[in-house]
């Protein structure tokens, strides 16, 4: 898979929250489809449609471990996202300072 078609499809999957929220909890470590359904009020299948859409964009593996298939983060896909979001940083840091300039402004007006 190219860099643009991992972008779309990491993209796409890191755009439902029930997803992020699955991620999430796999950043602390592997779980069970099970343990990953928990906290949310939906069925096994359509968590496991998630899971599914995550495996596909390459951000969750399936481990083997006797008769359960715990869900693995990969992190590698990730750093794709992080990768192409650095080349806009410059932008947002500088209109972060720009707005920084302006509170401290309005600070210093204010307390004038």
């Amino acid at each position: 898979m190219n860099t643009s078609d991992q972008l779309d499809a990491a993209f796409a999957a890191l755009a439902n929250p029930t997803r992020r929220a699955i991620l999430a909890h796999l950043a602390q470590g592997e779980a069970t489809v099970n343990t990953l359904a928990e906290p949310f009020d939906m069925s096994l299948p359509a968590i496991s449609k998630h899971i599914r859409v995550l495996e596909n964009a390459g951000l969750v593996t399936r481990g083997r471990d006797a008769q359960f298939r715990p869900c693995i983060l990969n992190a590698q896909p990730l750093k794709v996202v992080a990768n192409w979001t650095d080349q806009y940083r410059h932008i947002w840091d500088a209109r972060f300072d720009v707005m920084a300039g302006v509170l401290q402004t309005m600070k210093e007006t204010k307390n004038e």
